[in-house]
């Protein structure tokens, strides 16, 4: 995406995606990488309590789809939430 606030997809052939918040530099990093029969997801924040961390999780096949479907769940939930009035003609 290339939306203020909304992130980006400039990122590795890995996976790896950038978002930036508007108005501060508060950007994050996502990145996926096949690791034998799963794969391993890496989110950067660069400043979580003033200090930068990386969380690394690392997923079987299963676990892996289940993980995006539930992401993928909670980003629909997420956007219908922002719809609060009538849709527009």
């Amino acid at each position: 995406m290339s939306e203020p606030g909304q992130g980006d997809r400039r990122g590795d052939r890995r996976g790896e995606t950038r978002g930036e918040r508007t108005g501060r530099d508060a950007g994050w990093t996502l990145s996926a990488t096949a690791e034998g029969e799963g794969v391993r997801l890496e989110l950067g924040l660069p400043d979580l309590g003033g200090r930068p961390v990386t969380a690394v999780i690392r997923l079987d096949r299963g676990e892996a789809r289940a993980f995006a479907r539930a992401l993928l769940a909670a980003a629909g939930d997420a956007t219908e939430r922002t719809f609060v009035g009538p849709q527009e003609p």
